[in-house]
């Protein structure tokens, strides 16, 4: 288990008309492969928009929030099945 708000290196696909799709993420210079992302949703705080994706390693499903102000992405869950 990982504490909340921790910073991460993800890689996403851009593609034009589609939504950001995670790839993988990486903590703690290990690398964690994305093969579903479950579900995706926006909140906002004050003026900013984040981005939430639900996603899973096949094994484990993350929390991966993106803040659009910053550019930084952070872990905030994790859950083991």
């Amino acid at each position: 288990m990982f504490p909340r708000g921790v910073p991460v290196r993800i890689a996403v696909i851009y593609e034009p008309g589609k939504r950001i799709k995670p790839v993988w993420f990486e903590l703690n210079r290990r690398q964690y492969r994305i093969v579903e992302t479950t579900y995706q949703w926006k909140d906002k705080v004050g003026e900013t928009s984040f981005l939430h994706y639900a996603v899973s390693d096949g094994q484990s499903l993350y929390e991966l929030i993106f803040n659009p102000l910053d550019q930084t992405w952070t872990l905030n869950t994790q859950h083991t099945e």
